[in-house]
């Protein structure tokens, strides 16, 4: 494009376009397919809730009724769109995706989904795919760390930054040049939403916000090849994203560390199926409850010392009226890992309105905690006092909870939790699901990405 001449190009749209596989550090490497096996699990877990169902039903109603891309987990196939939508709604239900803790973002739904997807379409080798997740996970959540802390307060990142991380991930596979992708960005930009009203009411809306990142960040990279411009000041432009989603706003935020800092490595997994910001509170209590041997009808009350986000997300959710919104009370989630050591979907499912989790469940509450509010979001430290029937008073403290970089999974947990997830999702997959998985482990040297579970 003649017009493109003067583009000054961002360092992120450069390093999007042009990173390789073998650029990346090994141990980088290992962590991204740590997070490709995490996420597959996921999508399993996912794909039969209800609000996915729906989600998918549109996607394949919107056609072609088949495609060279795969709907994970069913026999239909369709457009690199569509499936995009599909698998982003399907991996973020269960709660057990990834989240980045400086960004507050969970980057497997809306990277991957798309990524597998245009892959799958075009016939690339497993290291173009995961080269260009890579790409998306560093774009995504520099662009969550940029906006701040103001803006997670009303949007949800995964929604927002993840379009962009979506379109750095596909337009990395569409090899888009550094133009391109800018362009990529801009439209990709221009499109990000999600907000957190839908707590309120238990709606379905979370779901929505990682089909439509996925989906639209593909769309906005397509575009970008077949020559569609965007907004070249997106980030910093006075009607940019900061201008309009934040009030902390941090540019330098977005080039930190470029291609030095693999912020893909400090990716954490989710052990608990709920909301992270549940985890610290809850290995701090199981901690207490550990250490003093204390059986749940042993607890008179647990105090929660917390960050700000943590009360602006969770505070709204009093009396959870769904499995899914039971995820976001950190009362519901301390009774379920008090009663059974491990908040899983199975007690969820099975136990959220429980008499016994009920009465749990009201004993817990949170209280803003300077110390923590100020580690938060680079580090989720997790506190609580626990008052015994007895009167007495203990303290608990998890400064990395299970998942963390500092307190990772092994390999063989990650693959534990992904069938155990596969399982949940369908119990016909304890046949196929482990060999899928171990096919999972090897997509560095796929020559060409195929369908991921027969």
């Amino acid at each position: 494009m003649k017009q493109e001449s003067h583009i000054t190009i961002h360092p992120l749209a450069q390093f999007a376009a042009t990173l390789q596989w073998d650029d990346i550090p090994p141990a980088v490497q290992r962590k991204a397919e740590d997070l490709w096996v995490d996420w597959f699990g996921s999508v399993l877990a996912g794909q039969n809730a209800r609000p996915v169902q729906s989600l998918t039903r549109f996607a394949l109603s919107q056609g072609p009724a088949q495609g060279p891309c795969e709907v994970i987990g069913q026999d239909t196939t369709t457009s690199p769109m569509m499936a995009a939508l599909a698998n982003a709604a399907a991996a973020h239900v269960a709660e057990q995706d990834d989240v980045h803790n400086g960004s507050v973002f969970h980057p497997a739904a809306v990277v991957f989904a798309p990524a597998v997807a245009v892959a799958q379409s075009m016939g690339a080798t497993g290291a173009q795919l995961m080269a260009a997740c890579v790409a998306g996970y560093e774009v995504g959540i520099r662009v969550g760390e940029f906006l701040g802390r103001s803006h997670y307060r009303i949007f949800h990142t995964t929604g927002t930054a993840g379009t962009l991380a979506a379109a750095a991930a596909v337009g990395h596979l569409l090899g888009l040049s550094p133009v391109q992708m800018q362009h990529a960005l801009g439209s990709a930009g221009t499109q990000a939403a999600g907000l957190w009203e839908f707590l309120r009411t238990a709606a379905d809306s979370k779901q929505l916000h990682t089909a439509h990142a996925a989906a639209a960040g593909l769309m906005a990279a397509y575009l970008a090849k077949d020559g569609f411009t965007g907004a070249q000041d997106i980030f910093t432009g006075p009607q940019g994203l900061a201008a309009g989603m934040s009030t902390d706003a941090n540019p330098g935020k977005l080039t930190d560390g470029l291609g030095t800092r693999w912020a893909t490595a400090e990716t954490s997994f989710k052990w608990h199926a709920s909301c992270r910001h549940t985890h610290p509170a809850a290995d701090a209590l199981l901690q207490v409850m550990q250490h003093n041997k204390l059986r749940p009808e042993d607890i008179a009350q647990v105090t929660c010392h917390v960050h700000q986000g943590a009360i602006d997300v969770l505070g709204p959710v009093v009396s959870p009226s769904s499995v899914h919104q039971s995820k976001f009370s950190m009362g519901t989630v301390l009774a379920l890992a008090a009663q059974f050591g491990f908040a899983g979907l199975t007690q969820f499912d099975a136990h959220f309105q429980s008499p016994a989790t009920v009465a749990l469940r009201e004993k817990v509450h949170m209280v803003l905690d300077a110390e923590v509010d100020a580690a938060y979001p680079q580090c989720w430290i997790g506190k609580v006092t626990v008052q015994t029937t007895d009167g007495r008073h203990l303290q608990g403290r998890v400064d990395e909870p299970k998942g963390d970089p500092g307190n990772t999974l092994s390999r063989d947990e990650i693959t534990a939790k992904a069938l155990r997830l596969a399982v949940y999702g369908n119990p016909n997959y304890a046949t196929n699901a482990p060999q899928a998985v171990e096919q999972l482990w090897q997509v560095a040297h796929w020559k060409r990405v195929g369908r991921l579970m027969a």
